[in-house]
């Protein structure tokens, strides 16, 4: 059986031009997964969640979607989440260039 996901929320990076996802905009494709990172030390936000391509930091869920994600995560079902790229615009203002989905999975029938 294979695995499904059920859609979440979707939004725009938030903090894209103060992290580093302007060197890895032309690999972001729609499709592409994107890692969640909770940061419950973040001095702005104790719900903050990175989000990251391998190893370069893009930005953040924004404050208004992280809170269940970060709780989550928190508890240690990161496992849960899939985060992918929706779409991506070049051309827009870093606020706007990244559209990402979060989706919930189902891992299947447990034991």
């Amino acid at each position: 059986m294979g695995c499904d996901s059920r859609y979440l929320c979707d939004f725009n990076i938030a903090g894209m031009r103060y992290w580093d996802g302007a060197t890895v905009l032309g690999k972001l494709k729609p499709g592409k997964r994107l890692r969640l990172v909770a940061e419950p030390q973040n001095p702005y936000d104790h719900d903050a969640v990175a989000l990251y391509r391998k190893d370069v930091k893009l930005g953040y869920v924004p404050k208004a979607q992280n809170s269940l994600i970060a709780q989550m995560i928190r508890f240690g079902h990161e496992d849960v989440f899939e985060c992918r790229v929706i779409a991506v615009d070049d051309g827009a203002e870093a606020w706007n260039q990244v559209r990402v989905g979060i989706y919930v999975t189902d891992k299947g029938p447990r034991d």
